[in-house]
């Protein structure tokens, strides 16, 4: 079971506010509709709170299946309101570990990929001011040298897909000064904001029906009757008409809609005691052996947990094995690098498979290149009763549980300020 996770409330079937999807988007808005005198009921299909922010026990440890880095620290709600209350939270630290054939590389060769960064970092960041909206790939600088795989493979795991499938005026920043984590994982963090709210669990919406007054939603659970609704369900979960809509979305939100693609980033989590990293939190970059981890984080916490990324391109190899591939990858690939003695002690916890979760089927939602206007396209409301919020929508804080949180409240202070001055 998730930790922190608190019992669901009754709801009431007339309210102001039905808000489907008790994740990041969800908890945010129903705090704030609440904070504003409103009545609110949360329709969550899941049978916990949280969304893509879950943390679980494994050998005593907490530890993060989804969202774990609190991104953009001067800019994140979740980090403004943790360090009101007093939450656990730490800097992530800016060096990681840098090794080479299983050996650590030396200064040179650290600072060779890191100038590889700097330079696609800038070349990326001019590019972007330009009004055409290209591939991010398509702004790479040229003859970046042996270290130019490696950039591209790092930007694209972190982005949700191959650069070339991403939009340059969409292109996340690589800025790691201001990120944290949080003692206790995220979705802990994040399940905790969401105690005593009242959400209705394992209750799958079907339908919205908002031909007359308000809104009367349609789920597992019966119908509830709304002035209005607040939809923080993935991007991905939309496209597959969950959701039916009568009368239909108009044409330009439903192209926004499906304007998105699928993000994929998953974690392999490997319990490795004896392996070679010093030092929590760091990120570790292996190079010079026929594969690489996209990307590998070392010592979570402290503890000997460590996270094996997968991304979009790796995680597609696996779509149609058995749940056990992804951990012999990452021990194949690991004792590619480091020997098959130094991994004798590794074990293989879980390998998380969100792009097939059928509650969230994507990591998060990308724009792809030439559509970077659809975020816009999807926050303004739908005939005053529907309004759509999350991840998906933020434009500095996509992909991000700050960003699905900071959409929520956008979204709330929206529906607040019609509905109040409407009674």
């Amino acid at each position: 079971m998730p930790l922190e996770n608190p019992p669901a409330l009754t709801v009431s079937q007339d309210t102001d506010v039905v808000i489907v999807g008790a994740g990041s988007a969800g908890i945010a808005a129903a705090r704030r509709l609440i904070a504003e005198g409103l009545t609110v009921a949360i329709l969550e299909a899941r049978d916990r709170i949280g969304g893509r922010t879950v943390t679980r026990l494994f050998r005593g440890h907490p530890v993060d299946l989804g969202a774990h880095w609190l991104h953009a620290g001067p800019i994140n709600p979740l980090v403004k309101l943790g360090s009101a209350r007093g939450e656990p939270l730490r800097r992530a630290p800016t060096s990681g570990h840098f090794y080479v054939r299983g050996k650590p590389g030396s200064r040179a060769q650290f600072d060779a990929l890191d100038r590889a960064f700097a330079r696609a970092d800038r070349a990326m960041t001019q590019a972007a001011r330009e009004d055409e909206d290209r591939a991010a790939a398509k702004a790479l600088p040229p003859g970046m040298g042996p270290q130019g795989r490696r950039v591209r493979d790092i930007h694209g795991l972190v982005s949700g897909r191959p650069l070339d499938e991403v939009s340059l005026h969409d292109f996340p920043s690589m800025e790691y000064a201001d990120n944290l984590f949080i003692a206790g994982g995220l979705g802990s963090y994040v399940a905790r904001l969401g105690r005593n709210l009242p959400v209705r669990l394992r209750t799958v919406v079907h339908g919205i029906d908002w031909s007359g007054p308000g809104v009367r939603v349609e789920s597992s659970a019966g119908t509830l009757r709304a002035r209005a609704s607040l939809i923080t369900t993935p991007m991905a979960v939309l496209q597959a008409r969950a959701i039916r809509f009568a009368p239909a979305l108009p044409n330009h939100v439903q192209e926004a809609i499906h304007g998105f693609r699928q993000g994929v980033y998953e974690h392999v989590i490997l319990h490795w005691p004896d392996a070679p990293f010093r030092g929590p939190d760091r990120l570790a970059t292996l190079t010079g052996t026929r594969r690489s981890p996209p990307g590998l984080l070392t010592r979570i916490d402290g503890t000997p947990f460590h996270f094996f990324e997968l991304d979009q391109p790796h995680a597609a190899r696996f779509d149609r094995r058995d749940p056990d591939a992804p951990g012999r990858y990452a021990r194949d690939v690991l004792a590619e690098h480091f020997g098959a003695r130094a991994i004798r002690h590794m074990s293989v916890m879980h390998a998380t498979a969100w792009r097939s979760d059928p509650w969230s089927q994507a990591s998060w939602a990308v724009v792809p290149p030439g559509l970077a206007p659809i975020r816009e396209a999807l926050k303004a409301p739908v005939g005053d009763r529907i309004w759509f919020a999350g991840e998906a929508l933020s434009r500095a804080q996509w992909g991000t549980a700050g960003g699905a949180w900071e959409e929520g409240e956008r979204a709330a202070g929206e529906v607040a300020g019609l509905l109040k001055t409407s009674r």
